[in-house]
């Protein structure tokens, strides 16, 4: 049986992740608080922004980037998109 967990993303209950993603804090609080649906879109969307926006994943900025850009995702704020990019409807 799946862990369920109240999705800060969707705002309701859905099936948790496995294992936290991340060591420490972060990953706790992903674990705790994000559905394994919402983290599975963020890594879909995290991969679009490292190619079209060719991050550098060395770069201690691009980083920082991504994981203020996770943080939006997750909390259903505005976030960054790729240039371009048009949502299947």
């Amino acid at each position: 049986m799946s862990r369920q967990v109240f999705c800060r993303k969707y705002q309701q209950q859905l099936d948790g992740l496995d294992t936290p993603p991340y060591p420490g804090p972060k990953g706790q609080d992903i674990f705790d608080n994000i559905s394994k649906q919402a983290w599975q879109e963020w890594q879909q969307h995290q991969t679009m922004l490292i190619n079209e926006r060719q991050l550098v994943m060395t770069n201690p900025e691009a980083r920082k980037f991504l994981q203020e850009e996770m943080d939006k995702f997750m909390a259903g704020e505005d976030y960054a998109k790729a240039d371009g990019y048009i949502p299947k409807q």
